[in-house]
């Protein structure tokens, strides 16, 4: 069995679905379908029946692409508040109701659920966009570049 440790889960444990092999660093381990697996951990982390740790909450997040400051928002909360609870563990019953309902919506086909969740994740790369405008002969032209990413320009 291989102890599944990515993102700081440390309840994780896997029978099969991957392979052990050698690399000039050490031990290597490669997934058959990673994203797969990251969805079931997420979709078994939504229906755990005890409270989630800091670190469940985070890979539930990030499973969703959503941001601190995105969850922060949509919950009524601020991106501290939630970097505060993943580290420490702490999360208030309704933040973690919500962050469970909108992953399981989500991962159950809820359409609605999964166009917000696209949604908010299109605004926030669009809020982190400088528009770009260049003259040349006399015309504008504009370009976009994400300022999360150094040196991406869209067209």
């Amino acid at each position: 069995m291989y102890h599944y440790t990515d993102g700081g889960l440390r309840n994780v444990w896997l029978t099969n679905g991957y392979v052990e092999h050698q690399t000039k660093y050490g031990k290597g381990i490669s997934f058959h379908d990673s994203d797969g697996l990251t969805q079931a951990i997420c979709k078994a982390l939504s229906n755990k029946p005890s409270k989630l740790t800091g670190a469940e909450f985070r890979y539930i997040r990030c499973g969703l692409l959503l941001s601190q400051k995105t969850l922060g928002k949509k919950s009524g909360y601020t991106e501290q508040a939630v970097a505060k609870w993943e580290k420490s563990g702490k999360i208030p019953k309704a933040a973690e109701y919500f962050l469970r309902s909108i992953y399981l919506a989500t991962a159950n086909g809820d359409a609605k659920v999964s166009v917000m969740i696209e949604m908010v994740n299109l605004i926030e790369r669009i809020s982190n966009t400088k528009i770009i405008f260049t003259e040349f002969k006399n015309k504008w032209k504009s370009s976009f570049q994400n300022m999360n990413e150094v040196g991406s320009t869209l067209v």
